[in-house]
């Protein structure tokens, strides 16, 4: 993302690193789970995550409640007091904002859930009850909606109890962790993916980002996989995000969504950004993309080019002397954030990587940041959306 506004102020926090003590699990999974499994255990407040050892698989359904009270200490002010609070965690407060949780709409505190432990995999809300259903195989994890220095301090704990009600189809499809294995994707053809610009450009022609990823799929198919998987839309002007900025300050949520500059690939700007963040770092660093649909089809459906980079600090922008983000020359490790947060949602039913005749393995950006690459492409095929019955 490149700077569109001198005025836009960064955020900054510093996170402790200690964290509390090992939770005990009172159960592991079987490998082979039965409609009417039960397991239970404790989530210690100290520990951001917890590893539940149970291993699900895609369509697995589960019935998750908790009880329990844990507590953070009195603040440094002298009218603060012990907070105290249940599964559904405390209520956001205007002081939240410049905290990164997991899950951005949920309580302080709150018990959240993610399926595997990489950087990719997507938090989600489990409070006091929920009925969860896995969308691909993996390892189920409970924590606390809070940062690492909350749970240095933290206190007490939540005993969860989770009950299997339907332990999904006994395929190796369903037992896939992370999203379907790795294959070859036939529909991109060598001669396809040649046709495939390997840059985006600026404004000014000037080359830049490589394209990295591309989606087969239907427009409403690819923004719900960004959006299933954590990414989200953002604002295509800097007014449109003073005015959202003031909205979501007011909501007391998060704000992810500064807009990203636009860049051109078929001789026409992006047709979508998407960014991905811890909200705290939103202002210096984040994971980012953007999205344009190409002329091409492959099987019958779209073919989407997506551009994706990693935020990481500032640097100086070579064509204007001003300052501009700077991109993590190790451009490959966003495609696979890419390939993880896409492949994690079950919305992904072939994925691969392919090397173009022409691989890009090391280039500058338009701004003068260098970056380096294998030169290969991620393809995704997203799952079709079914047809409405007559």
């Amino acid at each position: 993302m490149r700077i569109a506004s001198a005025g836009i102020a960064m955020l900054a926090a510093v996170m402790l690193l200690a964290v509390g003590p090992a939770v005990r699990a009172q159960t592991s999974a079987s490998s082979t789970s039965a409609s009417g499994e039960s397991h239970e255990l404790d989530v210690a407040a100290g520990n951001q995550w917890t590893d539940t050892k149970i291993d699900l698989r895609a369509g697995e359904k589960l019935h998750i409640t908790a009880t329990g009270t844990a507590s953070y200490p009195a603040g440094r002010s002298s009218n603060s007091q012990p907070r105290s609070f249940g599964p559904d965690g405390l209520k956001r407060g205007f002081a939240d904002v410049i905290h990164a949780y997991a899950v951005t709409d949920a309580g302080h505190g709150a018990l959240i859930g993610r399926l595997g432990s990489d950087e990719g995999a997507q938090a989600f809300l489990v409070g006091a009850t929920m009925d969860y259903e896995a969308p691909v195989a993996g390892r189920l994890f409970l924590g606390l909606n809070e940062s690492q220095k909350d749970a240095s301090e933290a206190s007490g704990s939540f005993h969860v109890t989770i009950e299997v009600t339907n332990p999904g189809a006994s395929t190796s499809e369903a037992a896939a962790v992370g999203g379907p294995p790795e294959t070859q994707i036939d529909v991109i053809t060598p001669a396809l993916l040649d046709q495939i610009p390997r840059r985006v450009a600026d404004p000014q022609g000037h080359p830049g980002d490589m394209v990295n990823v591309l989606i087969v799929g239907q427009e409403d198919q690819v923004v719900k996989a960004f959006q299933s998987g954590g990414w989200v839309k953002v604002d295509a002007s800097v007014e449109q995000t003073l005015v959202a900025g003031l909205l979501e300050s007011f909501e007391k949520k998060d704000y992810l969504t500064m807009p990203m500059s636009t860049l051109y690939l078929f001789n026409r700007a992006q047709d979508y950004g998407f960014a991905h963040a811890e909200p705290v770092r939103v202002a210096m660093s984040r994971h980012h993309l953007r999205v344009w649909k190409s002329p091409y089809t492959a099987g019958g459906q779209p073919v989407w080019c997506i551009s994706a980079t990693h935020d990481i600090g500032f640097e100086r922008d070579q064509r204007n002397n001003g300052l501009t983000h700077k991109i993590d020359p190790a451009i490959d490790g966003e495609r696979e954030f890419v390939n993880s947060t896409l492949s994690d949602t079950g919305l992904v039913v072939q994925r691969g990587h392919a090397t173009p005749s022409n691989p890009l393995t090391e280039a500058n950006t338009a701004t003068g940041g260098s970056f380096h690459s294998d030169g290969r492409v991620l393809l995704l095929i997203l799952k079709s959306s079914p047809t409405p019955a007559n």
